[in-house]
Protein backbone atom coordinates (compact mmCIF):
# COMPACT_ATOMS: atom_id res chain seq x y z
CA UNK A 1 0.00 0.00 0.00
CA UNK A 2 1.32 3.79 -0.80
CA UNK A 3 0.34 6.98 0.47
CA UNK A 4 1.59 10.22 1.45
CA UNK A 5 2.63 10.97 4.83
CA UNK A 6 1.40 14.41 6.07
CA UNK A 7 2.45 16.45 9.17
CA UNK A 8 -0.28 19.40 10.90
CA UNK A 9 1.24 22.83 10.93
CA UNK A 10 1.00 24.40 13.84
CA UNK A 11 -0.03 27.59 12.41
CA UNK A 12 -2.45 26.23 10.79
CA UNK A 13 -3.77 24.49 13.57
CA UNK A 14 -3.62 27.64 15.89
CA UNK A 15 -5.63 29.51 12.73
CA UNK A 16 -8.27 27.14 12.72
CA UNK A 17 -8.97 26.43 16.25
CA UNK A 18 -10.64 23.51 18.01
CA UNK A 19 -13.92 22.41 18.01
CA UNK A 20 -15.18 19.66 20.82
CA UNK A 21 -11.53 19.08 21.40
CA UNK A 22 -10.91 18.29 17.72
CA UNK A 23 -8.69 20.77 15.54
CA UNK A 24 -10.37 21.78 12.66
CA UNK A 25 -8.10 22.19 9.78
CA UNK A 26 -5.16 20.93 8.03
CA UNK A 27 -2.26 18.91 6.89
CA UNK A 28 0.81 21.14 6.06
CA UNK A 29 4.10 20.99 5.13
CA UNK A 30 7.23 23.09 5.18
CA UNK A 31 6.52 26.86 6.28
CA UNK A 32 9.41 28.09 4.67
CA UNK A 33 9.60 29.90 1.56
CA UNK A 34 6.03 27.96 0.76
CA UNK A 35 2.74 29.82 -0.05
CA UNK A 36 0.66 30.85 -3.59
CA UNK A 37 2.84 30.12 -6.67
CA UNK A 38 6.17 29.02 -4.34
CA UNK A 39 7.08 26.18 -2.35
CA UNK A 40 6.15 22.44 -3.40
CA UNK A 41 2.86 22.04 -5.08
CA UNK A 42 -0.21 20.58 -3.25
CA UNK A 43 -3.54 18.94 -4.17
CA UNK A 44 -6.48 19.65 -2.10
CA UNK A 45 -9.65 18.05 -1.77
CA UNK A 46 -12.85 19.81 -0.87
CA UNK A 47 -16.73 17.92 -0.70
CA UNK A 48 -18.58 15.22 0.96
CA UNK A 49 -17.69 11.88 2.23
CA UNK A 50 -17.63 10.28 -1.60
CA UNK A 51 -13.92 12.40 -1.49
CA UNK A 52 -13.64 12.30 2.51
CA UNK A 53 -12.16 8.87 2.04
CA UNK A 54 -15.36 7.38 3.60
CA UNK A 55 -15.02 3.44 3.70
CA UNK A 56 -11.37 3.74 2.96
CA UNK A 57 -10.50 1.39 5.96
CA UNK A 58 -12.16 -1.52 4.11
CA UNK A 59 -11.15 -3.59 0.76
CA UNK A 60 -14.26 -5.63 -0.21
CA UNK A 61 -16.23 -7.33 1.97
CA UNK A 62 -16.95 -10.28 3.91
CA UNK A 63 -19.05 -11.64 6.61
CA UNK A 64 -17.06 -14.32 7.92
CA UNK A 65 -14.43 -11.89 9.02
CA UNK A 66 -13.71 -8.22 9.26
CA UNK A 67 -9.97 -9.17 9.08
CA UNK A 68 -9.86 -10.18 5.45
CA UNK A 69 -11.02 -6.84 4.12
CA UNK A 70 -9.14 -4.47 7.07
CA UNK A 71 -6.36 -2.84 4.88
CA UNK A 72 -5.84 0.37 7.29
CA UNK A 73 -6.95 -0.91 10.11
CA UNK A 74 -8.23 1.32 13.41
CA UNK A 75 -6.33 4.47 12.40
CA UNK A 76 -7.81 4.38 8.94
CA UNK A 77 -9.24 8.11 9.82
CA UNK A 78 -7.11 9.44 12.02
CA UNK A 79 -6.09 12.46 10.53
CA UNK A 80 -4.28 14.67 13.22
CA UNK A 81 -0.52 15.31 14.18
CA UNK A 82 -0.25 12.39 16.72
CA UNK A 83 -2.18 9.63 14.11
CA UNK A 84 -4.32 9.49 17.47
CA UNK A 85 -7.80 10.94 16.19
CA UNK A 86 -10.25 12.60 13.53
CA UNK A 87 -9.47 16.55 13.21
CA UNK A 88 -13.15 16.62 12.40
CA UNK A 89 -15.24 13.94 14.34
CA UNK A 90 -17.10 11.35 11.68
CA UNK A 91 -15.44 12.96 8.48
CA UNK A 92 -14.12 9.94 8.24
CA UNK A 93 -10.82 11.21 5.80
CA UNK A 94 -8.74 8.00 5.04
CA UNK A 95 -5.23 7.57 4.58
CA UNK A 96 -6.39 6.22 1.31
CA UNK A 97 -7.83 9.18 0.09
CA UNK A 98 -7.47 10.18 -3.33
CA UNK A 99 -5.74 13.71 -3.27
CA UNK A 100 -1.75 12.03 -1.63
CA UNK A 101 -0.50 10.87 -5.15
CA UNK A 102 3.47 11.20 -4.04
CA UNK A 103 5.62 12.11 -6.28
CA UNK A 104 7.15 15.39 -4.73
CA UNK A 105 2.92 16.58 -4.84
CA UNK A 106 1.43 16.60 -1.03
CA UNK A 107 -2.24 15.87 -0.46
CA UNK A 108 -4.18 18.10 1.67
CA UNK A 109 -8.01 16.16 2.70
CA UNK A 110 -10.35 18.95 3.80
CA UNK A 111 -13.67 17.13 2.65
CA UNK A 112 -16.20 15.87 5.43
CA UNK A 113 -18.72 12.91 5.24
CA UNK A 114 -22.12 14.00 5.26
CA UNK A 115 -21.14 17.61 4.04
CA UNK A 116 -23.28 19.68 2.24
CA UNK A 117 -22.93 22.67 0.59
CA UNK A 118 -23.27 24.80 2.99
CA UNK A 119 -22.24 23.99 7.07
CA UNK A 120 -24.77 22.32 9.55
CA UNK A 121 -25.10 20.36 12.86
CA UNK A 122 -26.28 17.17 12.19
CA UNK A 123 -28.50 15.60 13.94
CA UNK A 124 -26.36 13.15 15.86
CA UNK A 125 -24.58 16.25 16.90
CA UNK A 126 -21.43 16.21 14.03
CA UNK A 127 -20.26 19.24 12.90
CA UNK A 128 -20.35 19.04 9.07
CA UNK A 129 -18.20 21.70 7.50
CA UNK A 130 -19.83 23.12 3.49
CA UNK A 131 -18.31 24.87 0.70
CA UNK A 132 -18.80 28.36 2.25
CA UNK A 133 -16.85 30.43 4.65
CA UNK A 134 -18.56 29.74 7.88
CA UNK A 135 -16.46 30.76 10.91
CA UNK A 136 -18.45 30.09 14.48
CA UNK A 137 -15.00 31.79 16.67
CA UNK A 138 -14.24 28.62 17.74
CA UNK A 139 -12.68 26.42 15.33
CA UNK A 140 -15.44 25.08 13.63
CA UNK A 141 -14.79 26.79 10.16
CA UNK A 142 -16.52 25.78 6.71
CA UNK A 143 -14.47 24.28 3.83
CA UNK A 144 -13.84 26.84 1.71
CA UNK A 145 -12.24 29.46 5.14
CA UNK A 146 -10.54 26.27 5.82
CA UNK A 147 -8.72 26.16 2.15
CA UNK A 148 -8.34 29.89 2.20
CA UNK A 149 -6.10 29.32 5.40
CA UNK A 150 -4.46 26.71 4.08
CA UNK A 151 -3.76 28.24 0.97
CA UNK A 152 -1.84 31.19 1.60
CA UNK A 153 0.95 29.41 3.30
CA UNK A 154 0.87 26.46 0.93
CA UNK A 155 1.36 26.09 -2.76
CA UNK A 156 -2.16 24.36 -4.15
CA UNK A 157 -2.13 23.86 -7.24
CA UNK A 158 -5.38 21.78 -8.06
CA UNK A 159 -8.25 21.48 -5.67
CA UNK A 160 -10.41 18.77 -6.68
CA UNK A 161 -14.33 18.92 -5.27
CA UNK A 162 -16.93 16.74 -5.29
CA UNK A 163 -20.07 17.68 -3.77
CA UNK A 164 -24.19 17.87 -4.31
CA UNK A 165 -24.62 14.37 -3.58
CA UNK A 166 -25.91 15.16 0.50
CA UNK A 167 -27.83 18.17 -1.12
CA UNK A 168 -30.29 15.50 -2.76
CA UNK A 169 -30.44 13.51 0.69
CA UNK A 170 -28.45 10.55 -0.65
CA UNK A 171 -28.58 8.65 2.66
CA UNK A 172 -32.14 9.34 2.83
CA UNK A 173 -33.51 7.98 -0.95
CA UNK A 174 -30.60 4.67 0.19
CA UNK A 175 -32.51 3.95 3.85
CA UNK A 176 -35.76 4.14 1.49
CA UNK A 177 -35.21 2.00 -0.90
CA UNK A 178 -33.25 0.07 1.35
CA UNK A 179 -36.87 -0.12 4.05
CA UNK A 180 -39.10 -1.06 1.17
CA UNK A 181 -36.63 -4.03 0.18
CA UNK A 182 -36.66 -5.28 3.53
CA UNK A 183 -40.40 -4.52 4.24
CA UNK A 184 -42.04 -6.14 1.30
CA UNK A 185 -42.40 -9.68 -0.21
CA UNK A 186 -40.95 -10.07 -4.06
CA UNK A 187 -44.30 -11.09 -5.38
CA UNK A 188 -45.58 -7.64 -4.01
CA UNK A 189 -42.64 -5.12 -4.14
CA UNK A 190 -42.82 -1.46 -2.71
CA UNK A 191 -40.29 0.43 -4.80
CA UNK A 192 -38.77 3.16 -3.32
CA UNK A 193 -38.40 5.63 -6.62
CA UNK A 194 -42.36 6.54 -6.54
CA UNK A 195 -42.16 7.24 -2.94
CA UNK A 196 -42.85 10.98 -2.66
CA UNK A 197 -39.81 11.71 -0.17
CA UNK A 198 -37.68 10.02 -2.52
CA UNK A 199 -39.72 11.99 -5.56
CA UNK A 200 -39.63 15.55 -4.08
CA UNK A 201 -35.64 15.43 -4.26
CA UNK A 202 -36.18 15.38 -8.31
CA UNK A 203 -38.26 17.79 -9.16
CA UNK A 204 -37.30 20.51 -11.35
CA UNK A 205 -37.71 22.71 -8.98
CA UNK A 206 -35.18 20.84 -6.55
CA UNK A 207 -32.96 20.23 -9.03
CA UNK A 208 -32.44 23.64 -9.83
CA UNK A 209 -32.33 24.59 -6.30
CA UNK A 210 -29.37 22.46 -5.72
CA UNK A 211 -27.58 23.46 -8.78
CA UNK A 212 -28.00 26.61 -7.48
CA UNK A 213 -25.84 25.79 -3.88
CA UNK A 214 -23.32 23.91 -5.87
CA UNK A 215 -22.76 26.30 -8.29
CA UNK A 216 -21.89 28.88 -5.21
CA UNK A 217 -19.61 26.28 -3.73
CA UNK A 218 -17.95 26.37 -6.45
CA UNK A 219 -17.33 30.02 -6.51
CA UNK A 220 -17.03 29.91 -2.96
CA UNK A 221 -13.84 27.49 -3.38
CA UNK A 222 -12.78 30.26 -6.18
CA UNK A 223 -12.78 33.30 -3.77
CA UNK A 224 -11.09 30.99 -1.16
CA UNK A 225 -7.76 30.71 -3.39
CA UNK A 226 -8.16 34.49 -4.38
CA UNK A 227 -8.46 35.45 -0.92
CA UNK A 228 -5.61 33.44 -0.21
CA UNK A 229 -3.43 35.67 -3.17
CA UNK A 230 -4.15 33.40 -6.48
CA UNK A 231 -4.66 34.63 -9.68
CA UNK A 232 -6.90 32.21 -10.99
CA UNK A 233 -4.52 31.28 -14.03
CA UNK A 234 -2.32 29.77 -10.97
CA UNK A 235 -4.40 26.68 -9.89
CA UNK A 236 -7.05 24.29 -11.13
CA UNK A 237 -10.22 23.00 -10.59
CA UNK A 238 -11.27 20.01 -10.47
CA UNK A 239 -14.57 18.89 -10.32
CA UNK A 240 -15.42 14.76 -9.95
CA UNK A 241 -19.07 13.19 -10.36
CA UNK A 242 -20.07 10.74 -8.39
CA UNK A 243 -19.97 6.58 -9.37
CA UNK A 244 -22.59 3.89 -9.99
CA UNK A 245 -22.22 1.78 -6.50
CA UNK A 246 -24.55 -0.97 -7.91
CA UNK A 247 -25.27 -2.53 -11.29
CA UNK A 248 -28.21 -2.57 -12.98
CA UNK A 249 -30.80 -5.36 -12.40
CA UNK A 250 -29.68 -8.08 -14.41
CA UNK A 251 -25.90 -7.71 -13.22
CA UNK A 252 -26.60 -8.59 -9.61
CA UNK A 253 -24.84 -11.83 -8.07
CA UNK A 254 -28.23 -12.40 -6.06
CA UNK A 255 -31.79 -12.90 -6.70
CA UNK A 256 -34.35 -10.39 -5.39
CA UNK A 257 -36.21 -12.95 -3.62
CA UNK A 258 -36.21 -13.48 -0.16
CA UNK A 259 -33.63 -11.48 1.66
CA UNK A 260 -30.36 -12.69 0.64
CA UNK A 261 -29.92 -9.54 -1.32
CA UNK A 262 -29.57 -7.75 1.69
CA UNK A 263 -28.56 -10.29 4.45
CA UNK A 264 -25.84 -11.94 2.31
CA UNK A 265 -24.78 -8.82 -0.14
CA UNK A 266 -25.96 -5.92 1.89
CA UNK A 267 -27.52 -4.39 -1.33
CA UNK A 268 -31.00 -4.41 -0.77
CA UNK A 269 -32.50 -2.82 -3.72
CA UNK A 270 -35.44 -4.40 -5.83
CA UNK A 271 -34.52 -4.45 -9.67
CA UNK A 272 -36.53 -1.62 -10.40
CA UNK A 273 -35.20 0.47 -7.64
CA UNK A 274 -31.79 -0.12 -8.64
CA UNK A 275 -32.73 0.17 -12.52
CA UNK A 276 -33.80 3.44 -11.53
CA UNK A 277 -30.82 4.31 -9.70
CA UNK A 278 -28.80 4.11 -12.80
CA UNK A 279 -30.97 5.35 -15.05
CA UNK A 280 -32.65 8.06 -13.81
CA UNK A 281 -30.77 8.89 -10.39
CA UNK A 282 -27.31 8.90 -10.83
CA UNK A 283 -27.47 10.89 -14.29
CA UNK A 284 -29.87 13.38 -12.69
CA UNK A 285 -27.16 14.22 -9.86
CA UNK A 286 -24.39 14.15 -11.93
CA UNK A 287 -25.62 16.73 -14.53
CA UNK A 288 -26.96 18.81 -12.07
CA UNK A 289 -23.24 18.99 -10.90
CA UNK A 290 -22.29 19.67 -14.37
CA UNK A 291 -24.65 22.50 -14.93
CA UNK A 292 -23.39 24.04 -11.27
CA UNK A 293 -19.94 24.18 -13.25
CA UNK A 294 -21.57 26.29 -16.34
CA UNK A 295 -23.79 28.07 -13.80
CA UNK A 296 -20.59 29.19 -11.30
CA UNK A 297 -18.96 31.22 -14.52
CA UNK A 298 -15.88 29.42 -12.52
CA UNK A 299 -13.55 29.54 -15.55
CA UNK A 300 -11.23 26.55 -16.51
CA UNK A 301 -12.64 23.76 -14.36
CA UNK A 302 -11.99 20.39 -15.66
CA UNK A 303 -14.30 17.14 -15.16
CA UNK A 304 -13.60 13.92 -13.62
CA UNK A 305 -16.27 11.62 -14.49
CA UNK A 306 -16.65 9.05 -12.35
CA UNK A 307 -20.36 7.43 -13.38
CA UNK A 308 -18.74 4.25 -14.69
CA UNK A 309 -15.40 4.33 -12.67
CA UNK A 310 -16.17 0.94 -10.78
CA UNK A 311 -18.24 -0.98 -13.41
CA UNK A 312 -17.54 -4.46 -12.89
CA UNK A 313 -16.56 -4.16 -9.04
CA UNK A 314 -19.97 -2.90 -7.78
CA UNK A 315 -21.29 -3.89 -4.85
CA UNK A 316 -23.30 -7.37 -5.58
CA UNK A 317 -22.36 -7.38 -9.07
CA UNK A 318 -21.88 -10.70 -10.83
CA UNK A 319 -18.04 -10.03 -11.37
CA UNK A 320 -17.20 -10.08 -7.92
CA UNK A 321 -17.66 -11.53 -4.40
CA UNK A 322 -17.10 -11.77 -0.74
CA UNK A 323 -13.72 -13.07 0.30
CA UNK A 324 -15.69 -16.68 1.04
CA UNK A 325 -17.28 -16.41 -2.07
CA UNK A 326 -13.86 -16.36 -4.04
CA UNK A 327 -11.82 -18.27 -1.53
CA UNK A 328 -10.23 -16.12 -0.46
CA UNK A 329 -9.07 -14.72 3.45
CA UNK A 330 -7.06 -11.86 2.84
CA UNK A 331 -7.30 -8.30 0.70
CA UNK A 332 -3.37 -9.03 0.33
CA UNK A 333 -3.63 -12.15 -1.74
CA UNK A 334 -3.21 -11.89 -5.45
CA UNK A 335 -6.23 -11.15 -7.19
CA UNK A 336 -7.96 -10.01 -4.61
CA UNK A 337 -8.31 -6.21 -6.29
CA UNK A 338 -9.99 -8.46 -9.03
CA UNK A 339 -12.15 -10.55 -7.63
CA UNK A 340 -13.65 -8.34 -4.41
CA UNK A 341 -15.87 -5.46 -4.47
CA UNK A 342 -14.58 -2.22 -4.32
CA UNK A 343 -18.15 -0.58 -2.84
CA UNK A 344 -18.82 -0.98 1.00
CA UNK A 345 -21.98 -3.15 1.73
CA UNK A 346 -25.36 -1.31 3.01
CA UNK A 347 -24.98 -2.08 7.32
CA UNK A 348 -27.26 -0.93 9.36
CA UNK A 349 -27.79 -2.52 13.49
CA UNK A 350 -25.22 -5.28 11.94
CA UNK A 351 -22.63 -2.89 13.13
CA UNK A 352 -23.45 -3.08 16.46
CA UNK A 353 -20.64 -4.47 18.03
CA UNK A 354 -18.20 -4.69 14.66
CA UNK A 355 -15.39 -2.32 13.73
CA UNK A 356 -17.94 -1.35 10.54
CA UNK A 357 -20.15 2.31 10.75
CA UNK A 358 -23.33 2.46 9.00
CA UNK A 359 -21.65 5.72 7.21
CA UNK A 360 -19.57 4.01 5.31
CA UNK A 361 -22.32 1.83 3.46
CA UNK A 362 -22.63 1.95 -0.54
CA UNK A 363 -19.15 3.99 -0.61
CA UNK A 364 -15.90 3.26 -2.44
CA UNK A 365 -14.09 1.37 -0.44
CA UNK A 366 -10.02 1.23 -0.22
CA UNK A 367 -9.51 -0.38 -3.79
CA UNK A 368 -12.19 2.48 -5.17
CA UNK A 369 -10.14 5.08 -3.40
CA UNK A 370 -6.48 3.96 -4.70
CA UNK A 371 -7.91 3.55 -7.83
CA UNK A 372 -9.38 7.32 -7.55
CA UNK A 373 -5.84 8.38 -6.51
CA UNK A 374 -4.73 7.29 -9.92
CA UNK A 375 -7.12 8.88 -11.85
CA UNK A 376 -6.37 12.07 -10.12
CA UNK A 377 -2.93 11.61 -10.42
CA UNK A 378 -3.32 11.42 -14.13
CA UNK A 379 -5.71 14.52 -14.13
CA UNK A 380 -2.69 16.61 -12.00
CA UNK A 381 -0.56 15.60 -15.36
CA UNK A 382 2.42 16.94 -13.69
CA UNK A 383 1.04 20.28 -13.49
CA UNK A 384 -0.86 20.37 -16.43
CA UNK A 385 -4.03 19.41 -15.14
CA UNK A 386 -6.62 18.02 -17.50
CA UNK A 387 -10.03 16.16 -17.30
CA UNK A 388 -11.77 13.03 -18.39
CA UNK A 389 -13.18 9.97 -17.69
CA UNK A 390 -11.71 7.58 -14.86
CA UNK A 391 -11.78 3.51 -15.67
CA UNK A 392 -10.48 0.49 -14.76
CA UNK A 393 -7.70 -0.52 -17.27
CA UNK A 394 -6.29 -3.38 -16.26
CA UNK A 395 -6.01 -6.68 -13.72
CA UNK A 396 -3.44 -6.32 -10.58
CA UNK A 397 -1.95 -3.91 -8.63
CA UNK A 398 0.69 -1.19 -9.80
CA UNK A 399 2.57 0.57 -6.77
CA UNK A 400 -0.51 -1.06 -4.58
CA UNK A 401 -2.97 0.67 -6.73
CA UNK A 402 -5.46 -0.73 -9.24
CA UNK A 403 -4.92 -0.18 -13.00
CA UNK A 404 -7.06 2.80 -14.13
CA UNK A 405 -7.03 5.18 -17.21
CA UNK A 406 -8.35 8.75 -17.65
CA UNK A 407 -9.38 9.11 -21.07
Amino acid sequence: MIFTSHRVSAAVRAAAGTARGLTAVALAGPAAADGPGSGAPWVASVGDSYLSGEAGRWAGSSNTSSTYSDALGSTAYFDNAANTGELIARCHRSKAQESFIGGGVSGLDLACSGAKTSTYTSSDGYFKPGLDFADNGAGQQGQAKMLQTFAAAHNVKMVVVGIGGNDFNFASIVQSCLTDFLGSPSWFPDYCNDDSSVKANFTAANISAVQAKVATGLQNVRAAMRNAGYADSAWSMVVQTYPSPIPNSTGFRYSQSGYTRQSVGGCGFWNKDADWANATALPTINATVRNAITASGVAGVKTLELASAFNGRRLCENTVGLYEEKGLTSWQQTGAVDKTEWINQIRTVSTIGTKYYVQESLHPNYWAQMGLRSCVRQAYNGGAVRGGTCSISGTGLVGGEPRMALS
